[in-house]
């Protein structure tokens, strides 16, 4: 039975490894950049029987504004369900603290990288909007535009 909790210290291990398992979409720098932002923003964690199963780390970058910074699922259990049990509960307790808007980026389909077709199609069955592409965006290394991608969790007028 998989449960989705608020992550605490002790889970950074399980992200980082989930991150590490998937290097067709993390780079190496990716993992101490999961480590270090799990330590000063809030994350959720997808846990089964297994152990955890996934992970998501929000910035929250106003009262009525967050982003999501990193959000992966353990390799063997893509495809099953677990992301999307993840994103709905980030995006409920999101919406319960007064955010109206998220954000996420991902790698541009102009990339032509196979692997974010599933990525993109992710976001977009949940209520994502891509509303552009940034290249380069600073911080992601060159010749990996992003796809910005918002969802309204209320109205905003």
């Amino acid at each position: 039975m998989l449960a989705v909790r608020r992550a605490v210290p002790a889970d950074a291990g399980g992200c980082v490894a989930i991150v590490r398992g998937l290097p067709e979409f993390f780079t190496d720098d990716v993992a101490g950049k999961v480590a270090a932002d799990l330590k000063v923003h809030p994350a959720w964690v997808a846990v089964n029987d297994g152990g955890l199963a996934g992970f998501a780390v929000v910035d929250r970058r106003s009262a009525r504004a967050a982003a999501i910074l990193w959000m992966a699922v353990a390799a063997p259990l893509r495809g099953g369900g677990v992301g999307t049990q993840l994103v709905d509960r980030v995006l409920r307790d999101l919406a319960e603290s007064g955010v109206q808007v998220v954000e996420v980026k991902t790698l541009d389909a102009s990339a032509g990288y196979e692997p974010y077709l599933a990525t993109r199609a992710f976001w977009e069955r949940r209520g994502f909007v891509q509303i552009d592409t940034i290249d380069p965006l600073p911080t992601w290394p060159p010749g990996n535009p992003a796809a910005i991608y918002v969802t309204a969790l209320a109205t905003t007028r």
